[in-house]
């Protein structure tokens, strides 16, 4: 089954899960307020829920304006304003995501976060954000353990998964470690259609 050849992902659908279409996100942000800091990058890997993956996208998010230090937290994310200069402008950004989380369920770790940075920005530039969902693996993973016995940061569930990565806090990094973990976590929640994953939207 191609891309184009997908259903659309509709409430009451019944697709089995290995051909749900999953587009899974993550952003780098200038810090953790949606009202005052902005996104620096965005990650996206388009995947089945079989885990194949059918294409990865990321970019800066352009911000010419911006003086010494506006790029937040730099000891975290390492992004520099000479990067978000080669970049994307922020409505084109937007755009293009949109335009590849069609038809797919949009996830993220910590879903609530990214959501929240997207939506914020998606208005402030009058760039209506779409997507299904979200699924949010952080909340997939805790549903694992209702005694909260574990960490559930990325990193320490993809390392539980025997997963990893060399570049946290990249948003395409982090975003193909989620990509990495979705499946097991799917399979540990016993999802196995579209109509089950549905009823774990927030």
């Amino acid at each position: 089954m191609t891309p184009a050849e997908t259903p659309a992902v509709t409430p009451g659908n019944t697709l089995r899960i290995e051909n749900v279409r999953f587009a899974v996100v993550d952003t780098e942000t200038t810090g953790l307020s949606t009202d005052e800091d902005r996104v620096l990058q965005i990650g996206v890997v388009i995947m089945r829920g079989d885990g194949t993956v059918e294409h990865e996208w990321v970019t800066y998010l352009r911000r010419l304006t911006w003086g010494f230090g506006h790029v937040g937290a730099f000891h975290v994310h390492g992004i520099t304003r000479r990067q978000l200069r080669r970049g994307m402008q922020p409505a084109l950004a937007l755009e293009t995501m949109n335009e590849l989380i069609k038809d797919c369920v949009f996830v993220a770790h910590n879903a609530k976060f990214d959501v929240g940075f997207l939506r914020s920005d998606s208005t402030r530039l009058s760039v209506p954000l779409q997507l299904t969902g979200p699924l949010c693996t952080l909340l997939l993973s805790r549903k694992l353990d209702p005694q909260r016995t574990m960490s559930h940061k990325l990193k320490d569930v993809a390392a539980r998964l025997g997963k990893s990565t060399d570049r946290p806090h990249d948003a395409l990094a982090d975003a193909q470690l989620t990509a990495s973990v979705l499946p097991s976590l799917l399979a540990a929640n016993h999802i196995t259609t579209y109509e089950q994953l549905a009823t774990h939207f927030g």
